[in-house]
């Protein structure tokens, strides 16, 4: 087993990739190449980026693969925003991932903020 394996956000994470799926698949064809491809794209950065960070030699290192996963994540909320503003998906079926979010983000900030050098 890998060491991002067994990291609690990295779990989360799929969990929320899953959820992001499930929102695309809702999403009209004329998305399929711009809210779609991009929401998708995102979400599967969180992943990606809290992986490879975990291999990282440094907490430095991983920090900055957080830093990005955390990134990542704000672009799926936009992504969520643009969908609700245009009615593809009503905005009560948008406020789980929603929430979901922003648990992960927390957990993402923790885990970052414990890998700063102590003072």
């Amino acid at each position: 087993m890998y060491k991002f394996e067994k990291l609690e956000v990295y779990q989360l994470a799929l969990q929320y990739t899953d959820m992001i799926y499930s929102v695309a698949e809702k999403l009209p064809g004329c998305e399929d190449y711009n809210l779609k491809s991009q929401i998708i794209r995102a979400a599967t950065s969180v992943v990606l980026n809290i992986a490879e960070g975990s291999t990282s030699q440094s907490d430095a290192e991983q920090r900055r693969f957080l830093a990005m996963a955390l990134r990542s994540l704000t672009e799926t909320v936009a992504c969520q925003q643009l969908i609700g503003r245009r009615r593809y998906i009503s905005a009560e079926e948008l406020t789980e991932t929603y929430q979901f979010s922003q648990s992960l983000f927390a957990k993402l900030q923790a885990l970052r903020r414990s890998l700063m050098p102590t003072v």
